[in-house]
């Protein structure tokens, strides 16, 4: 079809040339941000200290949230169990990404999490692509979904409560993409009498798995202690 995008089989692949300039296009809209964002912040600034140290949080949320990103899709890689059609049960992968909004809130946890759904986009070599509006339901707006952790940052249990609200929402938007592109992919040996129920089944079902294992870690007392020393470092 063209340099970019390629399509076999009543499938969209990217072609080399699509994904390289997808993460080229990723890293400019990162840069663009974090320039703007600083530029915002010292116009704000009423001395120069005041800039200095606004300068240096910026730069620390930068680090902290490219460590935490790093570390989320190095982590989706170690997968438990994989779906046959998209999806797996990962060793906490989405926890990191959902990190970034309990530490700096919404704003920087949805652009973070923005950022994330280009790399699993990227990680799946366009695989599970049908067309523009299905990548927008199963990987932007889902994998943006994580950065509504930053909502409950100032909570108590922010983390964990953060973490169970970004998730279903992660599978909300994939369980309305299943119905809006993936019925025609439902087993012929799921029950027809719930056939509506597929893509609630598919989506919540690993998700609940990985969400479960990761609360349980979470709710362990030297991980509670290690993820509030972890916060104090990104936030003071």
């Amino acid at each position: 079809m063209s340099n970019f995008i390629t399509y076999e089989d009543g499938y969209y692949f990217l072609t080399k040339t699509g994904l390289t300039c997808l993460l080229v296009i990723g890293v400019i809209l990162l840069l663009a941000v974090a320039l703007i964002r600083t530029k915002s912040e010292l116009k704000d600034t009423k001395s120069e200290l005041k800039a200095e140290k606004k300068k240096r949080i910026s730069t620390k949320q930068t680090v902290f949230s490219a460590a935490a990103l790093a570390l989320a899709f190095l982590l989706s890689y170690v997968k438990l169990f994989s779906m046959p059609y998209g999806g797996s049960v990962t060793l906490c992968s989405m926890l990191f990404v959902t990190l970034i909004g309990y530490w700096y809130g919404p704003v920087v946890g949805i652009m973070s999490a923005l950022a994330y759904s280009l790399l699993q986009l990227f990680q799946d070599g366009g695989a599970w692509m049908l067309s523009p509006l299905q990548v927008m339901f199963d990987y932007v707006f889902a994998f943006a979904a994580l950065g509504f952790s930053g909502f409950f940052a100032k909570s108590k249990n922010g983390l964990i409560k953060g973490y169970l609200v970004a998730v279903f929402f992660r599978a909300l938007f994939n369980t309305l993409g299943g119905y809006f592109f993936w019925m025609d992919s439902m087993p012929e040996e799921f029950p027809q009498s719930i056939a509506f129920l597929y893509p609630v089944v598919y989506n919540y079902g690993f998700v609940i798995v990985e969400a479960i294992i990761t609360v349980i870690i979470l709710a362990l007392p030297a991980t509670k202690s290690a993820f509030k020393r972890v916060k104090d470092l990104a936030t003071n």
